[in-house]
């Protein structure tokens, strides 16, 4: 079975010195609070023997074992745990890219697969700007409405930003499926939007 979760040789090392100061047999545990919303997080902590559960699924790396739960492992594909020593010191970073969404299979419905591009791909670069965009349907001619929110509401790079970002990366992933990608508001103000 292959590990959804990489933790790189560096991550290993450290967990291994973490561990080697606690109880014998305590291993870690990785998990994501609020799995498969906006909120997600991505998490480790220790996990004496007591703490094991029998859904627990066990990923075995050579120095210690990490422990996921039952609810957190769809929303850990592709998963990476790294331990980074840079000019500020040292740091674990949790990448997660899934925690938001569970990854969706090749052959869900469009509209599933669109909604998990948004979310994993276009809303973390959305998010900088303290906005993101929601899928709202998707019309039988194949265009994606979406709606903004945060700070992209009202912002005047938002036609800037659909048409050239968030278009082009949707329409390119789904070829032949999707013809273009409108803003709801765009739909439901129409001339009023100033209002």
């Amino acid at each position: 079975m292959s590990h959804p979760i990489t933790i790189t040789e560096s991550a290993q090392e450290h967990f291994a010195k973490l561990l080697a100061q606690q109880p014998e047999g305590t291993n870690i545990r990785v998990f994501v609070v609020n799995p498969g919303t906006q909120s997600a997080e991505c998490g480790v902590s220790y996990c004496p023997p007591e703490a094991v559960e029998a859904t627990d699924t066990e990923f075995a790396y050579e120095p210690f074992s990490a422990y996921v739960d039952e609810l957190s492992l769809p929303f850990l594909e592709d998963a990476e745990i790294d331990y980074v020593t840079d000019k500020m010191g040292a740091q674990l970073t949790l990448k997660a890219p899934n925690a938001k969404m569970r990854k969706v299979s090749d052959d869900a419905p469009l509209i599933e697969r669109v909604e998990y591009v948004i979310q994993t791909q276009v809303n973390p670069q959305l998010a900088g700007h303290g906005g993101h965009v929601n899928l709202v349907e998707i019309t039988d001619e194949g265009v994606a409405i979406v709606a903004f929110g945060g700070g992209c509401n009202g912002c005047s790079m938002v036609d800037v930003t659909l048409k050239e970002g968030i278009e082009k990366q949707l329409i390119q992933e789904f070829a032949g499926e999707l013809t273009g990608v409108k803003d709801a508001t765009e739909h439901q103000a129409g001339e009023h939007s100033y209002y």
